[in-house]
């Protein structure tokens, strides 16, 4: 066969579709590539010479309760930290919000997913390499991102100001961190494909985003059995610093919990219904990682749900 033959018979190699999905956002690749570098960076900082800087000035002039000079050593120490935690914390409604406009809804507003599907890669494969390519993207960079917040908060320079419980360190310290981006991800594509339109996508995103972010983080400290505490007449409430906590109520003399009907009140309310002391719920700092695992979990499991769900309306939209 000659080569002009086999030329005229070899039909051009298409385009791997992660390539394609790569160039075709190539400005929100960017931003994540500075947002990433940005934040690590910041960590770094606060790590390195920013808690050198802040645990050297308070063991020069700080007590406990009582920092008062002025160098700012170590409020910028803490709001590096912070400024990390808001950032990570706030990153999955962006995802959310690219997911359903950019990635998803543009595409079908303006036709071009229609287009692709009569190429050479079908719905189906677009749709998984619409999301596999920057769920990747977001979990090296998310763990990233962890395991730096993680390395300050171990290494505190400063005795002050930090909890495990936290809203927001709780989050950046573990896997939960990784599993919100991907979530958001999943109900932003599935949000941009009920739309079909750029704008309508972006806000179910975030709607959705917001909806389960919120239920999630209301039923996650549930998944774990309470730790309980249980204190006399004369002890009151009793629960250990630095916990996450939950109900709390009187106790009567059959070890039966009800709600404080008294609020902790004259002896007379109490005698009256048989209260001889009060209970909290609490979760210890031993439990950081039975809550971490336990609501990965649960956002792992509606995130899936919200795949199936994605490629099951593509599957009938496109039958």
């Amino acid at each position: 066969m000659t080569a002009q033959a086999v030329a005229a018979t070899t039909r051009p190699r298409p385009a791997r579709a992660w390539r394609a999905v790569l160039r075709l956002h190539q400005p929100a690749l960017f931003l994540w590539g500075v947002f990433v570098t940005l934040v690590s960076a910041v960590l770094l900082w606060a790590y390195g010479p920013g808690g050198n800087a802040a645990g050297a000035a308070w063991r020069r002039k700080c007590t406990v309760d009582l920092c008062d000079w002025e160098d700012y050593s170590v409020d910028r120490y803490h709001f590096a930290f912070r400024f990390s935690e808001a950032a990570i914390d706030f990153m999955p409604i962006l995802v959310a919000a690219w997911a359903g406009a950019m990635l998803i809804g543009r595409e079908l507003e303006n036709g071009t997913a229609e287009l692709a599907w009569t190429q050479s890669v079908g719905p189906v494969r677009w749709l998984a390499t619409k999301l596999t390519v920057p769920a990747a993207l977001l979990t090296a960079g998310t763990t990233l991102l962890v395991g730096l917040h993680r390395l300050v908060f171990d290494t505190q320079q400063v005795p002050k100001g930090w909890n495990w419980s936290d809203n927001g360190t709780f989050e950046a310290n573990g896997p939960v961190a990784i599993a919100f981006p991907l979530l958001a991800l999943a109900l932003g594509a599935l949000s941009g494909l009920i739309a079909r339109r750029a704008l309508p996508g972006l806000i179910g995103g975030i709607l959705a985003n917001a909806t389960a972010t919120t239920l999630i983080g209301l039923a996650g400290p549930h998944l774990v059995p309470w730790k309980i505490s249980v204190g006399d007449l004369k002890q009151g409430y009793e629960a250990p610093s630095g916990a996450i906590y939950g109900g709390e109520g009187a106790v009567t003399s059959t070890g039966a919990h009800i709600p404080d009907p008294c609020s902790g009140g004259e002896k007379a309310c109490l005698a009256a219904h048989d209260i001889v002391g009060f209970y909290s719920e609490y979760h210890p700092s031993s439990q950081f990682w039975p809550l971490q695992l336990t609501e990965t979990a649960l956002i792992l499991t509606v995130t899936a749900l919200a795949v199936a769900a994605a490629f099951t309306l593509l599957r009938r939209r496109t039958a």
